[in-house]
Order: structure tokens, then C-alpha cells, then sequence
């Protein structure tokens, strides 16, 4: 039977690999993205920060949220686990698609709120799970509040 940590760096390397892969996916399917002419002529939000925050913040999230997926999928890897992580891996990686290729910008609120749904659930309702480690998902929740008023913001002023 392996160890304990055996099985966690296991896990940690198994959701690098996928959380990281999800981001070059949506970055790949977002197209010219925040560089296209849509992008550029848009209404956004005073708070919109520079485009190099959003890479830095994603590979920071990332990061912390690998850690507590590793953490809480050795104490709780069952099926429901799996579809919630499931779900998140397609919000976040649909978003880029839905709102940066397809311009779907009150489809892509929808996904986001879906998605901030989620991570906020891992914080709050498996909180007796992992214990002090949920606090690895605060970088996340923050973002994706920020990226939600952006999203919002351009639904509403475009």
C-alpha cells in the first residue's frame, strides 16, 4: 500500500498537470483573446487590471488550488468529487471560449457564476474535509468575484 505522501505528491502532480493543461486549453480556445479588436473596443471596467495581472493570478491560483485538490482528494476522492471537479475544469475552461471567442457575454456571466458557485461550495461546505487548507481557495474566490464584476460589468455597459 503506498504512503500517505507517496499518494498526496501523486495526487498534487495529477492536478498540476490537469488545472494547468485547462489553462493553456482555455487560453488556446480564447483565440486572440484579450489582443482581438472585440476585446480592445470594449466597454470595461474602471477596476479591469492589466492584462500580465491575469497570468500571474492564474498560475498563483492554480497552484493553491492543485494543493487543496491533492489534500481533499486524499481524504475524500469519491464520485461526487470527481463530477464537482468535473465541472469545474468545464466552467473554467468554457469561459475563455464562450466569452472571449464566441462573445457570448451573458453566457459566459452564467458559466462564471456557475463556476464561483463551486469553488465557494469546496470553501464552505468541505470545510470539516480539509480543514485549514481551504484557505488555499481564498486567491481563488477573490478572482473569480473580480472576474465576475468585470464580466458583469461589460454585460451591462456594452
Amino acid at each position: 500500500m503506498p504512503s500517505k505522501s507517496k499518494t498526496y505528491y501523486g495526487l498534487l502532480a495529477f492536478f498540476l498537470f490537469i488545472n494547468f493543461g485547462g489553462l493553456a486549453l482555455g487560453g488556446w480556445l480564447m483565440n486572440s483573446g484579450p489582443t482581438s479588436d472585440w476585446y480592445l473596443n470594449l466597454n470595461k471596467a474602471p477596476w479591469t487590471p492589466p492584462g500580465w495581472v491575469f497570468g500571474a493570478a492564474w498560475t498563483s491560483i492554480m497552484l493553491c488550488f492543485s494543493i487543496y485538490l491533492a489534500k481533499l482528494f486524499l481524504v475524500d476522492n469519491t464520485t461526487n468529487q470527481k463530477i464537482i471537479y468535473g465541472l469545474q475544469v468545464l466552467f473554467n475552461v468554457s469561459w475563455n471560449y464562450i466569452f472571449f471567442n464566441q462573445h457570448q457575454v451573458l453566457l459566459a456571466l452564467v458559466v462564471i457564476l456557475l463556476l464561483t458557485a463551486i469553488i465557494f461550495i469546496y470553501f464552505f461546505a468541505l470545510s470539516k474535509k480539509v480543514g485549514k487548507w481551504r484557505l488555499l481557495l481564498l486567491p481563488y474566490m477573490i478572482w473569480l468575484c473580480i472576474a465576475t464584476s468585470l464580466n458583469m460589468y461589460v454585460l451591462i455597459h456594452n
